[in-house]
């Protein structure tokens, strides 16, 4: 009995957690071009000021994300790079970074390129659900 009231719970967390929310958001690349999945997430966060500059022989980038919203907000951010041809870098290395934006914060995220042959990168931002 033991274990089916387990298997039980096991199984109920396993549902729940597999239950993804909207995990669009938004996202800017270091050519200017923006990308917005979730319009009501973009009401409320905007990423700016989007620079590059050279670290040795690797870029490194940064962004602005920027709370529109007057209460608190708990988003993630990742970055990632790309090389010449137009292909990730090392995607599966680089992880998303849980950040808490209190209202109508600003906070400036930087990441440095994988290796040199990094050429452009993409910020993305989402907002993170918990429960």
């Amino acid at each position: 009995m033991k274990r089916i009231y387990t298997g039980l719970i096991l199984a109920a967390a396993l549902a729940l957690g597999g239950c993804a929310s909207d995990t669009a958001g938004i996202s800017v690349s270091s050519l200017g071009e923006t990308r917005i999945d979730s319009n009501s997430f973009a009401q409320d966060i905007a990423l700016e000021s989007v620079d590059a500059r050279r670290v040795g022989d690797l870029i490194q980038g940064s962004a602005l994300i920027v709370s529109k919203s007057a209460s608190d907000m708990r988003v993630q951010y990742k970055f990632t790079w790309y090389d010449a041809s137009g292909f990730t870098i090392e995607d599966e290395a680089s992880s998303w970074k849980s950040v808490k934006l209190h209202g109508k914060q600003q906070l400036q995220v930087s990441a440095v390129a994988p290796n040199a042959q990094a050429v452009k990168f993409d910020v993305y931002v989402r907002e993170t659900y918990s429960y």
